[in-house]
C-alpha cells in the first residue's frame, strides 16, 4: 500500500454557510497529514489529516479574527481540525469511495461520513469530497446569525511520500 502526504498549496479545503440569508464562503489552508490508499483495496486504507484553524479565510479580516475567538473556532485553545479514519469502502462506480471517521472541532468529536472520489496521476492522487457538518456539534458560535448547517468541500492533492 502506497503512503500519500497532502500538498497544501494544491489542497483546498473550502466551507458555504447561511449568514444573514447570505451564502458566506470561506476556506482553510496548513493541510497536513498521511493518507494510505490502495484504490483496489480500500478498506486496509486510511487517512489521518489536520488543517490549520487559524488559517480560516472569508475575505473579511474583521469576521475572520471574530472566528478564531473562543466563541467561534478558539484558536488559542484548539489551533487544529483534525480527520481520522474509521473504515474506507468502495461504492458504486470505480473511483468513487466513502471514508467514515471522526472530525474534531474545537475538541469535540463527531462520527462523520464523506463520499469522496480518488483520481490518480503520476505517483499522486486527487481527493475530492463534500459533506455537511452542524457547527453546534462542535460548539461553535452559540445562537448567531448564521446558519446551523455548513457544507464542506475538500479537494486534496496528494504525492506518493
Amino acid at each position: 500500500m502506497a503512503q500519500y502526504k497532502p500538498v497544501d498549496e494544491k489542497s483546498t479545503v473550502q466551507f458555504t454557510i447561511g449568514n444573514f440569508g447570505f451564502d458566506v464562503k470561506g476556506s482553510f489552508t496548513g493541510i497536513q497529514g498521511m493518507i494510505n490508499f490502495d484504490a483496489q483495496a480500500p478498506a486496509s486504507s486510511s487517512m489521518d489529516i489536520t488543517i490549520d484553524a487559524g488559517t480560516i479565510n472569508t475575505d473579511n479580516s474583521l469576521r475572520d479574527k471574530h472566528l478564531k475567538d473562543d466563541s467561534y473556532f478558539d484558536i488559542k485553545n484548539y489551533p487544529n481540525i483534525h480527520f481520522t479514519s474509521a473504515r474506507i469502502t468502495a461504492s458504486g462506480k470505480t473511483g468513487n469511495y466513502t471514508v467514515n471517521g471522526k472530525l474534531t472541532i474545537k475538541g469535540k468529536s463527531k462520527d462523520i461520513s464523506i463520499p469522496f472520489t480518488a483520481v490518480p496521476a503520476n505517483n499522486e492522487f486527487q481527493f475530492k469530497g463534500s459533506f455537511k457538518i452542524n457547527r453546534k456539534d462542535f460548539g461553535i458560535g452559540g445562537t448567531s446569525t448564521i446558519s446551523n448547517e455548513l457544507e464542506v468541500t475538500l479537494n486534496i492533492h496528494a504525492v506518493k511520500s
